[in-house]
């Protein structure tokens, strides 16, 4: 079982790493900005690269605002109490998981069961 001070620990990790994403995304606009389509400014070549820049630049801010989303969950949970309880069937979310991953959901026998496909 999570102690108060534990809590308190996993709370400031979790505001930590929101900042940093936070951070990060102020950052991280203008590498997933449009890519211009004018060919006299820069070559197809490099015109093809832009894309392809663009477009990773763009899957990792949907992971980054999946994990900021992730973040602020635990963040409510802790705030209303609930944190550290598997979404799926209830029990306690083992520490040493929290510890790996405070935004942790679901136990890990859940999270076996999901990512095998079945409900718990």
């Amino acid at each position: 079982m999570n102690t108060d001070k534990d809590l308190q620990r996993l709370q400031a990790q979790l505001q930590q790493e929101l900042a940093e994403l936070d951070e990060i995304a102020e950052d991280a606009e203008a590498a997933a900005a449009t890519v211009a389509l004018d060919q006299t400014r820069i070559g197809r070549l490099s015109r093809m690269d832009a894309m392809q820049g663009q477009a990773m630049a763009q899957a990792t801010n949907a992971r980054r605002l999946a994990r900021a989303t992730a973040v602020r969950a635990a963040l409510l949970h802790l705030q209303c109490g609930d944190y550290g309880l598997c979404l799926e069937c209830g029990e306690t979310i083992a520490s040493g998981r929290l510890r790996v991953n405070p935004a942790a959901t679901l136990c890990i026998a859940c999270a076996e069961q999901a990512d095998q496909g079945n409900a718990c």
